[in-house]
C-alpha cells in the first residue's frame, strides 16, 4: 500500500489535552480532528482530515430510519519510549468490510481506512495518554446518507474516523446475569457484523439486569437459550478445570473479536489448552457445583480483559474470588506488555506510526 497524502485542514482552535489523564472517561472526550470521506456515484471521494465538528444530516437520511450504520473499535498506544503503535488494525479493516457487505454498504478502500487512520493519529499523537490501561480509542464508522424514505440500500454514504483518549471501559469487576429471554443474535442474522442495531437492541435487557444489581448480561443462543455466546459487548472466556473455553463463532451469532483471536493465540503460547466450542449453561452450573469453575472474563477492544466477580443464572449465583484469579490477570499483562513494547511482537500485530 503506497503512502497517499490526505489533505488536512488544521483546527484553528485546538483544545489539546488539558484534563487529568488519571480520570479519562471512555467515549466522552474527542480529539481536534477527524477523517471524512464521501461515497457518491459508485466511488469514494472528498477524503480529508478536518476539524472535529458536528455535521448536517437530512431528516430523511436513510441511516436514521433503516439502520445502515457500521463501526469498528481500535486502540493506539504510546509506550515509555514515546513510540506510537496501533494494535492489529488490519484485522479491524477486514472485519469492517465484512460488516459493510452484510449491511449492503460499499466496502472502504484500504488506503482510506489504514492510511487515513495513520495520518490522523500522527496528527493527534499528543492525545495518546501514556498511562496504564489508557489508550487512544479509534472509531471508524460508516453511515447511509440518502435523503429518501424507502427500504433499499442507500446510494450515498459517509465514512469517518474519530479519536478519543480512553481509560478502562470497566474499571471494577462485573456482575453478570445470564439472559434467558431476550436475544442478541440469531443464525442467519447480523450478529457477526458490527452494526448499530445489534447494540441498540441490547439496551433494554441490559437496563433490566442493571435494575436488579447487575452490570451486564451474558447472552445465550436464540434457539433454546441453552448455549452461552457473548457477555455484553465482549467475547467471553471461561476457565473450567484448568482449560479455557470460549464460545464458537461458527453459527455467525458471535462476533469474531480481534482481542478474542489475540487472546486465544497468547493463551496457547502461555501453555493453556483453549477450546472453541458450544458451551451450555448447564455445563457451567455443573462445573461450579463441583468446584471446577475457576474464572470467567470478557475480552474486547474497549475492555481488553474485564474480570467477572458474579455470574447468576436465575436464582443460582456463582461468586468468584478476585484475589484468586490467575488466567485473566496473566492474559491482561501479556496483552499490555505486547502493546507497550515490553515483549517482542513476534506476530507483527503492532502497526508503528
Amino acid at each position: 500500500m503506497s503512502t497517499i497524502s490526505i489533505p488536512v485542514t488544521k483546527n484553528a482552535h485546538p483544545k489539546l489535552p488539558t484534563f487529568n489523564m488519571n480520570e479519562i472517561a471512555f467515549g466522552k472526550n474527542f480529539t481536534d480532528h477527524m477523517l471524512v470521506a464521501d461515497y457518491e456515484n459508485g466511488e469514494w471521494k472528498n477524503v480529508e482530515i478536518k476539524p472535529y465538528a458536528p455535521f448536517e444530516v437530512d431528516p430523511s437520511s436513510a441511516m436514521l430510519h433503516y439502520g445502515q450504520t457500521i463501526f469498528e473499535g481500535i486502540k493506539a498506544f504510546k509506550n515509555d519510549k514515546e513510540d506510537v503503535v496501533i494494535f492489529r488494525p488490519d484485522q479491524n479493516f477486514k472485519r469492517f468490510n465484512i460488516s459493510a457487505e452484510r449491511m449492503e454498504m460499499p466496502t472502504i478502500p484500504e488506503w482510506i481506512f489504514m492510511e487515513g487512520m495513520k495520518q490522523l493519529i500522527n496528527l493527534e499523537k499528543d492525545w495518546i495518554p501514556n498511562k496504564p490501561d489508557a489508550s487512544l480509542y479509534i472509531r471508524p464508522f460508516m453511515i447511509a446518507t440518502d435523503p429518501f424514505l424507502g427500504v433499499r440500500p442507500s446510494l450515498t454514504y459517509k465514512f469517518m474516523i474519530i479519536l478519543g483518549p480512553s481509560g478502562p471501559y470497566f474499571a471494577a469487576p462485573m456482575k453478570i446475569y445470564i439472559e434467558q429471554h431476550y436475544t442478541r443474535a440469531t443464525p442467519g442474522g447480523v450478529g457477526f457484523a458490527k452494526n448499530g442495531g445489534n447494540y441498540g437492541a441490547s439496551l433494554h435487557p441490559v437496563t433490566l439486569a442493571q435494575k436488579n444489581g447487575y452490570d451486564q448480561v451474558l447472552w445465550t443462543d436464540a434457539l433454546e437459550h441453552k448455549f452461552v455466546e457473548e457477555v455484553g459487548m465482549m467475547n467471553v472466556m471461561f476457565v473450567i478445570d484448568g482449560k479455557i473455553i470460549t464460545p464458537t463463532v461458527e453459527r455467525g451469532t458471535v462476533l469474531k473479536g480481534v482481542t478474542r483471536d489475540s487472546a486465544i493465540t497468547l493463551l496457547r503460547e502461555m501453555g493453556y489448552e483453549v477450546e472453541e466450542r458450544f458451551l451450555s449453561v448447564a455445563e457451567i452450573v455443573d462445573a461450579h457445583k463441583k468446584g471446577l469453575f475457576q474464572e470467567v472474563f470478557g475480552v474486547g477492544t474497549a475492555a481488553v480483559v474485564s474480570y467477572i466477580s458474579k455470574l447468576a443464572h436465575g436464582e443460582y449465583v456463582m461468586d468468584f474470588d478476585m484475589n484468586a484469579l490467575i488466567v485473566g490477570p496473566a492474559l491482561k499483562k501479556q496483552l499490555n506488555d505486547l502493546r507497550m513494547g515490553n515483549i517482542v511482537d513476534k506476530h507483527n500485530w503492532l502497526l508503528h506510526i
